[in-house]
């Protein structure tokens, strides 16, 4: 297993600059999500561990190796991309087996390797086919297998789920995540997609305008945001960011309360809307002129046009 380290890591077109003195690691083993708003850098940061981008300054370390000017072949990275990639003329079993023909391994190992990794990914019945025959999560999932075929130390995603829908890419987080759990190869994978990067890291990196705002764990992340961008880009809905008294005050929907306690900032709200979710209440309201939500599990508790007070216990306020 291998750590990756950036060490003040920039790149620069011109007056342009998608990443800024970007510095962290990410340890062997680990399933890493760079997540972020389109443009933010993510993509560029993958694609500089894959060899396909150049640096501007600083390193990128592979254990205690700087890998800055090794060519992509001899990094050992797998990488799986957004429109799969794969060889339309080829059938499912010769696009698994393209990494390892390449490297002209025996065919006995390449038919075992191939069988192997086609039971791994359930793809033993459709080795005849050709992509154009398969559906996109089919397609995904030989994508995934081409990458981990012959075994690299570094597994790379961009934003593999992209083009699926909403039910299928649900069932693929839980499909890759296993299989990442399976291997414990240490993998890095790119999303905008702030959902997908909670439910399927270990630890996150949330970039935006290519500067590193924090790296936590999911919940580390969710609950004590470092910065208004990252506390405003995780959570659905968000963290209400309040003024107050020449501050900002962060808390999360879910940690506003209609009761009082010890320390807690009261509010005074005009209830704007209240929307019916199923399992709960979203209680939209202003706090002079700023607009924030509050989940409630309490049938009629809030009605639209009244003003009442909601308070923000002090284990839950985040100021900034």
């Amino acid at each position: 297993m291998t750590r990756i380290t950036f060490d003040h890591v920039s790149k620069s077109y011109d007056a342009i600059h998608p990443l800024r003195d970007v510095s962290f690691s990410i340890e062997p083993g680990e399933f890493f999500v760079l997540v972020g708003p389109s443009g933010c850098g993510k993509s560029t940061l993958l694609r500089m561990i894959a060899g396909l981008e150049s640096i501007t300054s600083g390193s990128i370390l592979f254990d205690d190796k700087v890998i800055n000017d090794v060519e992509p072949r001899y990094r050992d990275v797998g990488m799986v991309f957004q429109n799969y990639a794969l060889y339309p003329h080829l059938s499912v079993a010769d696009n698994l087996a393209f990494p390892l023909s390449i490297r002209k391994e025996a065919k006995n190992v390449i038919a075992e390797r191939v069988q192997e990794v086609a039971s791994l990914l359930s793809l033993e019945s459709m080795l005849e086919r050709k992509p154009k025959q398969l559906s996109g999560g089919q397609r995904q999932r030989v994508a995934v297998g081409r990458a981990i075929i012959r075994q690299p130390k570094v597994f790379l995603f961009d934003e593999p789920l992209s083009n699926l829908d909403a039910q299928l890419r649900a069932h693929m987080r839980t499909e890759i995540r296993s299989l990442q759990r399976a291997l414990g190869v240490t993998t890095v994978y790119v999303t905008h997609d702030q959902v997908e990067a909670m439910t399927m890291s270990d630890r996150m990196a949330i970039l935006n305008d290519g500067v590193l705002q924090q790296v936590g764990t999911p919940a580390e992340i969710y609950d004590r945001p470092a910065t208004p961008f990252v506390a405003s880009f995780t959570g659905s809905p968000s963290m209400n960011l309040i003024p107050y008294n020449g501050r900002t005050l962060g808390v999360r929907p879910e940690r506003l309360q209609v009761q009082p306690s010890s320390g807690a900032v009261e509010l005074s709200v005009l209830i704007t809307a209240v929307e019916f979710i199923g399992h709960e209440w979203l209680i939209h309201g202003t706090v002079d002129d700023t607009i924030i939500i509050m989940r409630s599990h309490e049938q009629g508790a809030h009605r639209v046009g009244e003003t009442a007070s909601w308070f923000v216990p002090v284990e839950y306020a985040r100021w900034f």
